[in-house]
């Protein structure tokens, strides 16, 4: 008798575990922060970084080792 009881208990909690997640799924629920906020703290980050290295490449004077093609006009040999 005792495992027939178990039996029945154990599904009597997933039956009810699973009525009221279906009961879940049909409300509506409240939006969350996220909901509210996060497509604009997306885009503040996105626009935060590219501004960062905008700055960056273009105002405190980075050497960054261009290709000297067109500007640098090679030297004759000496010969020895």
């Amino acid at each position: 008798m005792l495992p027939f009881v178990k039996n029945a208990v154990s599904r009597l909690q997933v039956r009810s575990i699973q009525q009221v997640v279906a009961r879940q799924s049909h409300q509506k629920r409240a939006p969350d922060f996220h909901d509210k906020y996060g497509n604009a703290i997306l885009a503040g980050g996105f626009l935060f970084c590219v501004s960062t290295w905008t700055y960056t490449a273009t105002q405190i004077g980075i050497e960054w080792n261009l290709s000297p093609v067109g500007r640098v006009t090679p030297k004759e040999w000496r010969d020895q």
